[in-house]
């Protein structure tokens, strides 16, 4: 079966531009709510697959999307490495046990995606059933640079001094870690398309922080690794990638080296200017601010119209916005968007 979605990332002919959005299953919708009610807590839902399944779904019941992603938290990886993975309301993610020293990151070890991980792709496999071919399946997994920031800092941060200050201070022992973290990555996301997964995509959300120099050498090598070892020809059927660096427009064309199948941009560059880049090379995923959704649906159908005006290539282009979507969002204000992106695609 032939889908906009891959077809899009394969800078193949579409019927329309395809449309999913970051964070599509999450807590504008009242029906997520009410199951990560029932689930009790946000880690028990990511773990459970029936439920992880049911919120996945839940968006495409609504909209007209056309891909589903895995329902999951890019924090499964370091849970797994021993680091006690918690969410706190009102601050987030947490880590009990946070990188503090050499010696713990010379005695991490990469975990047994296939054992201690084995609920992500148990879930990939329910979703994909429970899909019955109705849109692909994406699966993910954030960038080791970005895993690393949480592992060091113990959670969120408005500063980054620690993680930053560590890569600085102990250059051979980031690399070391981000090391460890690409293998297991690879596991990973190897391990998501052989549960199912149609593309997969790497979520950079911290590469931004760095200068050029460090962003090539702390983030895209790793990104770059990993696309190099991903199953990309699966039982027949191409397997995209997809790299987005959130604030990394200064690095398209280095990005669109690494060997992937498209780049996600974030708001802070046009798509037009993206796509005179790199457009040759890659396909382009993006790029509405998300705050566009708190508008008007007349303002939000501007500002789609804009997007798909500005890019000019008949193919290679996932309409999305620049970062996930917010949680106050209308979900009214969400069908305005993907009714409107798919009527004048067309």
């Amino acid at each position: 079966m032939a889908f906009d979605y891959i077809n899009a990332l394969l800078k193949k002919e579409v019927t329309r531009t395809p449309i999913w959005v970051m964070r599509q299953a999450g807590r504008y919708l009242p029906e997520y709510r009410a199951t990560r009610k029932k689930a009790g807590d946000f880690l028990t839902l990511c773990k459970s697959s029936d439920l992880a399944c049911e919120v996945t779904l839940q968006p495409l019941d609504r909209f007209d999307l056309d891909a589903a992603i895995l329902f999951s938290d890019i924090l499964t990886i370091p849970d797994a490495m021993g680091l006690g993975l918690h969410f706190v309301e009102g601050e987030g993610p947490k880590f009990t046990h946070p990188i503090k020293s050499l010696a713990e990151i010379e005695q991490l070890a990469k975990p047994d995606v296939s054992q201690e991980l084995s609920y992500v792709s148990e879930a990939v496999s329910v979703i994909k059933k429970n899909l019955r071919g109705r849109v692909p399946l994406i699966g993910f997994s954030g960038s080791p640079w970005t895993l690393a920031t949480y592992m060091i800092e113990g959670g969120s941060s408005k500063t980054f001094s620690k993680v930053k200050g560590f890569m600085y201070e102990n250059p051979k022992h980031m690399h070391l870690l981000l090391d460890v973290l690409a293998d297991t990555i690879i596991d990973y996301l190897n391990s998501q398309i052989e549960a199912g997964a149609d593309s997969v995509m790497i979520f950079d959300t911290w590469g931004g922080l760095l200068n050029k120099e460090r962003y090539e050498s702390f983030s895209l090598r790793y990104m770059s690794k990993i696309v190099d070892g991903i199953r990309r020809d699966y039982e027949g059927k191409i397997v995209p990638v997809t790299l987005f660096t959130k604030g990394g427009s200064a690095w398209l064309e280095q990005i669109a080296a690494s060997g992937c199948d498209a780049v996600g941009i974030d708001w802070t560059v046009e798509i037009g200017e993206a796509e005179r880049r790199i457009g040759s090379q890659v396909a382009l995923q993006g790029n509405l601010d998300p705050s566009v959704l708190n508008a008007s649906p007349e303002a939000i159908k501007t500002e789609a119209y804009k997007i798909l005006d500005q890019f000019q290539g008949s193919t290679g282009h996932v309409f999305n916005l620049g970062h996930g979507i917010t949680p106050e969002v209308n979900p009214e204000n969400m069908k305005v968007l993907v009714d409107a992106v798919h009527s004048y695609s067309k």
